[in-house]
């Protein structure tokens, strides 16, 4: 059985893929080491536009400036505007309706003290004490409203204040302004009217072959060489490997972060990765997973119908089986409990070993002699 093993399919086939894999490596390994063609962008660029409809009154940024995150680029018209969040503020500090009501619930519960006192002196009748207990309530209520109508003045003053800010165009990332799309005097509607890109760091992106496939990985460094007369190579950290591949040029997606302090690298210039200088990134540990193959909990199956009498326990049997037989038939057996036992064919097991040499070892009686199985069966009638 040894020698048929050795020729069967399923070894050619392993030496056949095996050949085709070293030779595929053999293919790749030049085109890993030759540098690719890549494109330095910046990391984000944001085109600001007005949610609101205006004349731009004011551009206090120019092309080239260095701006925060927050910081206004351009403010448009807004004196109707500015007019209503005055009235709303002024509005919401009036609070003149809210003492007269206190002060009404203080002579109001005044009023129910006397009443109840002329009541113990027999001076008022109970009618008069309920007359006043309800004046005192509806008070309280009153009070309650101008309270609740301060709140509401309050927050129609946030909104008279939101309508003013979308006055005010402000820039949502930290970059460089490098597009003016209008100026001072001009109406915006539904276009941008500012670019701002951030540059530090920038963001390298290169098209790399599918035989690359797996030699790269989040957290390698590799080198970038821009093509700009008088710049040195930099490193460059790979931030993300694409998922799917991009099937008509038949390549994947790989894109970096590239450092850019003191903004000296501009956005948009031509540059080579260099696969040959490529590092491996440390990657995190993984936390480890408890061996639960060690002990498994036992699993409780429904037992047939017929295994439940007593009367008829259930009967073991040992059935041999050597490799290219049939298949054991037997359409009686329920539950298989199998007990592996691997041991050399009867006659030969019988057959004592030469005294002159030493026993063979495990795997040559594995390939010397054929193997027979032994499985324990319990059957449930």
């Amino acid at each position: 059985m040894g020698s048929k093993s050795a020729t069967s399919p399923t070894v050619r086939a392993g030496w056949g893929m095996l050949g085709a894999w070293m030779m595929a490596s053999a293919v790749a390994a030049p085109q890993a080491t030759k540098p690719s063609g890549c494109l330095i962008e910046p990391e984000q660029v944001a085109d600001v536009g007005s949610p609101v409809t205006g004349v731009i009154e004011r551009l206090p940024v120019a092309l080239g400036d260095t701006v925060d995150a927050g910081q206004p680029l351009a403010m448009l018209r807004a004196d109707v505007e500015r007019a209503t969040a005055g009235v709303a503020a002024l509005r919401s500090q009036v609070d003149a309706e809210v003492k007269a009501a206190q002060a009404n619930v203080v002579l109001a519960r005044q009023k129910v003290d006397r009443a109840r006192q002329l009541l113990a002196q027999d001076f008022v009748s109970a009618q008069a004490v309920e007359q006043a207990v309800a004046e005192a309530e509806v008070a309280s209520q009153k009070l309650k409203m101008a309270q609740n109508q301060q709140r509401i003045y309050g927050q129609e003053q946030a909104v008279a204040q939101a309508q003013l800010g979308l006055r005010t165009l402000r820039s949502p990332i930290r970059g460089v302004v490098v597009e003016r799309y209008n100026n001072v005097g001009e109406r915006v509607e539904d276009r941008p009217v500012v670019r701002v890109a951030s540059i530090d760091p920038l963001r390298v992106s290169l098209m790399v072959p599918i035989a690359q496939y797996g030699q790269v990985s989040v957290g390698d460094t590799m080198s970038i060489r821009p093509e700009l007369p008088g710049l040195d190579a930099v490193r460059a950290t790979v931030q993300y490997v694409d998922k799917v591949v991009d099937a008509a040029s038949n390549t994947f997606r790989v894109r970096l972060a590239l450092p850019n302090p003191g903004h000296r690298l501009p956005g948009g210039l031509r540059c080579k990765a260099d696969w040959g200088s490529r590092q491996a990134g440390i990657q995190p540990p993984v936390p480890a997973t408890p061996n639960t193959s060690a002990v498994r909990p036992a699993i409780s199956r429904p037992a047939p119908a017929d295994s439940l009498r007593r009367d008829k326990p259930a009967r073991p049997q040992t059935v041999r089986w050597n490799p290219g037989t049939s298949h054991v038939r037997s359409e009686r057996l329920l539950l298989l409990r199998p007990s592996l036992k691997l041991s050399p064919a009867r006659h030969q097991a019988r057959q004592p070993a030469p005294a002159t040499t030493s026993a063979p070892s495990g795997v040559a009686v594995l390939a010397q002699a054929p193997l027979a199985y032994s499985f324990t069966l319990s059957a449930m009638r």
